[in-house]
């Protein structure tokens, strides 16, 4: 069995960003959207904890800057659900859809 190296974890990732990123663009319902979103931020917390552990051995500050960023981008993710449901609900109950386009309609 190998050792997992950086590598390993920068792949699984930036698979997992990806897959966001892919999720966000391709579909038109707005739970789709805010959950390909939630995983690109995964996917960032997972590099970001890789590197600050990998680089531990040669500076201890990397590694706490890199738990404080990953913190921070937990709670943005937070924050970004809270929000993502009352915006969710709201379109749904003037709407009857969760289509992105009904947004348009809204703004008049």
């Amino acid at each position: 069995m190998t050792e997992l190296t950086l590598e390993h974890y920068l792949a699984v990732g930036t698979i997992m960003f990806a897959i966001g990123v892919i999720g966000f663009m391709a579909r038109r319902n707005l739970i789709i959207m805010f959950l390909s979103t939630e995983l690109m931020f995964q996917g960032i917390a997972i590099d970001l904890i890789a590197f600050g552990r990998y680089r531990l051995t040669s500076n201890p500050e990397v590694f706490f800057a890199s738990q404080a960023f990953v913190i921070f981008v937990l709670v943005v993710a937070a924050a970004e659900a809270a929000l993502a449901l009352g915006l969710v609900v709201l379109l749904f109950r003037q709407k009857q859809t969760l289509d992105p386009q009904a947004w348009q309609e809204l703004k008049n």
